[in-house]
């Protein structure tokens, strides 16, 4: 019966390939072994060693932390697409396919936008305060954009406008600069952020689902996790 051995060794393709070694008796060697090489793949979970779940929303001490170190440094791309993030409420997918003509007419920078949503293919629009408007203001002046360029062009000649991917490794480093750990955070707390800000003031969480673009209230109450968070806030001011 022939003899096996395992190996396990990693593929570098995030495959973990198991190298089976099996001898076995050759006839033409006479009474010799010859060993036969079984390679088998098992694919490692995406998630492995990674923290999953809701990104938490920035608080105000950290949006004001990021956005001074932007001006301080005159990162005016990162500013604009940071003050708009928190603006537009985006997912990335739509924050980074935005064109100027999306937010500005000709060299009027519009209050308000509206945008059709990749996910949902329904409309969404969103403010554009005049801090906002200031920052990308001075991006597209400074980067000599034309109405119909994208807002943000890819900084790789592969892509013509800024990728989620690079998108997320931005966030990281906005976060990562202010002492955040950078595990906990992603692209989808600078979408969450202003939308819990404007729940925790207001109350109005039909506003809210309408600013986010969700068709059901009830994915708005996931998205916030404010069920949770209100009952323990209850919780915490009754005394018995």
């Amino acid at each position: 019966m022939p003899d096996s051995t395992f190996i396990n060794a990693p593929s570098g393709y995030g495959l973990l390939v198991t190298v089976a070694l099996v001898s076995h008796p050759c006839p033409s060697t006479r009474g010799g072994h010859v060993m036969s090489i079984i390679a088998t793949r098992s694919r490692q979970p995406w998630n492995k060693g990674k923290l999953v779940g809701q990104k938490p929303p920035l608080q105000l001490r950290d949006i004001w932390a990021i956005r001074v170190r932007l001006q301080i440094a005159e990162r005016t791309s990162d500013l604009a697409l940071f003050d708009l993030a928190i603006d537009s409420k985006l997912r990335a997918c739509d924050l980074t396919k935005l064109r100027v003509r999306d937010v500005a007419h000709g060299e009027h920078l519009s209050s308000r936008a509206m945008v059709m949503q990749q996910k949902t293919q329904r409309p969404v629009q969103f403010e554009i305060t005049e801090q906002t408007r200031s920052a990308l203001g001075a991006w597209i002046h400074r980067a000599r954009l034309r109405s119909e360029d994208y807002l943000f062009p890819s900084r790789l000649h592969t892509s013509d406008h800024l990728s989620t991917r690079q998108y997320a490794r931005i966030v990281k480093g906005w976060v990562k600069a202010v002492g955040l750990d950078p595990a906990m955070y992603g692209t989808h707390t600078m979408r969450r952020t202003k939308a819990s800000l404007i729940y925790r003031r207001t109350k109005n969480l039909r506003a809210v689902q309408l600013l986010l673009g969700h068709t059901k209230l009830e994915s708005t109450v996931r998205y916030l996790g404010i069920e949770v968070d209100d009952a323990l806030e209850m919780a915490e001011q009754t005394e018995v």
